[in-house]
């Protein structure tokens, strides 16, 4: 794989945890992965760890076989237009990380028979743990296996249909946040009853981890496994229920639902208007 280059075009937040995933994953050399953003003077850090930074968007398609797009949604079309004319259809792979735009849609800015494919990883890539959801309109799975190799080097990845892709966004890319806050929450908790608040946070996010460790490593339902720590009378039954009467779990479904509902518009919204 490290052979492979890769244009990451828009290396923002995700793109360049994307880039930095690549790198510690070990099986991507730095030196292969280009970098471009429209402010290119904050990309200086990831030069000296090897990165190449372009500031022509052309070149660096050029220059690479694997385009990762990790533009905003208002700019993707700009961006498609401009490099459309570079594009080699028996060349290049477009894998699109860009919220709600399908993949018809990028194919007619582009103008010409590509392989495209669409991927929504969330920001825990940088540190090989992502949750990468992974889609294309075509039955040619090559691009496909192409994307979950890259993707699989930081983190897990699931193969899901396109009409998917707004879903996996709420949940996947933007659950990072909404599990954030929870244990944000929790060591808040953990600090009103006495703990210093470095110690909280620690046991607070290690314990999240290990629950989410409980549940992909066993593969039970949730429940089971709350089944096992709640006893009757007991402590954990009590605050679990408290929560729920507080509306825990009504309150990051309806959270996830709003973020899927925004991330439906974001394309259509050529402005960037929230």
């Amino acid at each position: 794989m490290s052979e492979i280059r890769i244009a990451i075009i828009g290396a923002g937040n995700i793109g360049t945890a994307i880039a930095n995933g690549l790198k510690k994953s070990g099986r991507f050399v730095p030196e292969n992965i280009i970098l471009t953003r429209r402010r290119s003077h904050l990309l200086e850090e990831m030069k000296t760890q090897g990165f190449k930074v372009e500031n022509d968007n052309l070149e660096a398609v050029k220059k690479s076989q694997v385009i990762i797009i990790a533009v905003e949604p208002q700019q993707i079309d700009k961006v498609l237009e401009e490099i459309s004319s570079v594009i080699v259809s028996d060349k290049h792979i477009i894998i699109s990380v860009v919220t709600g735009v399908n993949t018809n849609q990028i194919k007619s800015k582009v103008g010409k028979e590509i392989n495209v494919v669409r991927a929504m990883p969330n920001t825990a890539i940088a540190v090989g743990e992502s949750m990468t959801c992974i889609a294309s309109d075509k039955s040619d799975t090559s691009a496909i296996e192409l994307t979950k190799s890259i993707f699989e080097a930081v983190g897990k990845t699931l193969v899901i249909s396109e009409e998917e892709m707004i879903a996996a966004t709420a949940l996947g890319a933007c659950g990072v946040a909404f599990f954030l806050r929870a244990i944000r929450a929790a060591s808040q908790g953990g600090i009103e009853i006495g703990f210093q608040a470095k110690n909280a946070l620690q046991i607070a996010a290690q314990t999240a981890r290990g629950a989410a460790t409980l549940l992909l490593s066993a593969e039970n339902h949730p429940e089971y496994e709350i089944d096992r720590v709640t006893t009757p009378r007991g402590c954990t039954i009590a605050g679990l229920n408290q929560m729920e009467h507080e509306g825990f779990s009504s309150a990051l479904i309806k959270g996830i639902i709003v973020s899927a509902n925004r991330a439906s518009k974001l394309y259509s919204n050529k402005k960037g208007e929230d």
